[in-house]
């Protein structure tokens, strides 16, 4: 049994990825989870490679039968689990008066219901060691409103809702919560995603990079490095907080 075990969601590519390899490199044990069963053993694979301690999950982040399971392979292969980084989600693009509701459903089933269910399962763990950690992947799009894009912002924005109720619930536990919400971070797949199906906004989003302060994207590591640090005895004293890691740029 280790000291400190973490479950990153949504940990197969992108932001998850980089976040499970940094709190490995970091010497915590990983639970690397995520729908794609076959991309997290790849990169469970690569921790150990490296000398890390990982896990590769395959689940359903909006199933509780599928997460229950998971986390208790990862409990049994580390024990309990003291650090959560709910990060999965998915994005998605229709103007607000086209969206059905099996759109809006699905969203904050993957994105904001997951985050309650996978934190719900993980916190007794915490609670009994009398310290824990819980770092939510949010947007920026819940800071500023993003166009055709209702049901995502809605989801992200109640993660940071979610966030802040939970650091006031659970921080007499030692038990810390906050949030991090991304912006035009590169190499993931919800970026390639969004320029795939809107081309067009390429030079848009270039455009408003170049007027930031930092000029440039961000890159998964970039959040990994705030997750770390989040997820530290360093940070004990930090909780309720949205953490902008966006290059200075907030609009």
């Amino acid at each position: 049994m280790t000291s400190r075990v973490a479950l990153v969601t949504g940990a197969a590519n992108g932001i998850g990825k980089a976040t499970a390899k940094r709190l490995a490199r970091d010497g915590i044990a990983v639970g690397v989870l995520d729908l794609l069963a076959d991309g997290a053993a790849v990169v469970a694979e690569e921790i150990k490679a490296a000398g890390g301690q990982a896990i590769a999950l395959g689940a359903d982040v909006s199933s509780r039968p599928s997460m229950q399971a998971a986390i208790d392979k990862l409990r049994a292969a580390f024990g309990p689990v003291t650090i959560v980084v709910n990060n999965a989600g998915i994005t998605g693009f229709k103007p607000f008066l086209e969206l059905t509701d099996e759109e809006w459903d699905r969203m904050m089933a993957i994105n904001l219901r997951s985050a309650f269910l996978v934190t719900q399962l993980v916190v007794p763990d915490m609670i009994a060691a009398k310290w824990g950690r819980i770092v939510m992947i949010s947007s920026s799009s819940a800071q500023s409103g993003a166009l055709n894009m209702a049901h995502y912002s809605a989801s992200k924005g109640g993660m940071i809702a979610l966030t802040r109720t939970l650091a006031v619930e659970l921080g007499e536990h030692g038990i810390t919560a906050n949030t991090i919400p991304p912006r035009f971070v590169h190499n993931t797949a919800m970026s390639l995603d969004s320029f795939e199906k809107q081309p067009h906004l390429i030079e848009t989003f270039q455009k408003m990079i170049d007027a930031g302060p930092v000029r440039r994207h961000g890159e998964p590591e970039d959040i990994a490095g705030m997750v770390a640090y989040l997820a530290s005895d360093e940070a004990g004293y930090v909780t309720g907080q949205v953490m902008g890691v966006n290059g200075g740029r907030y609009i």
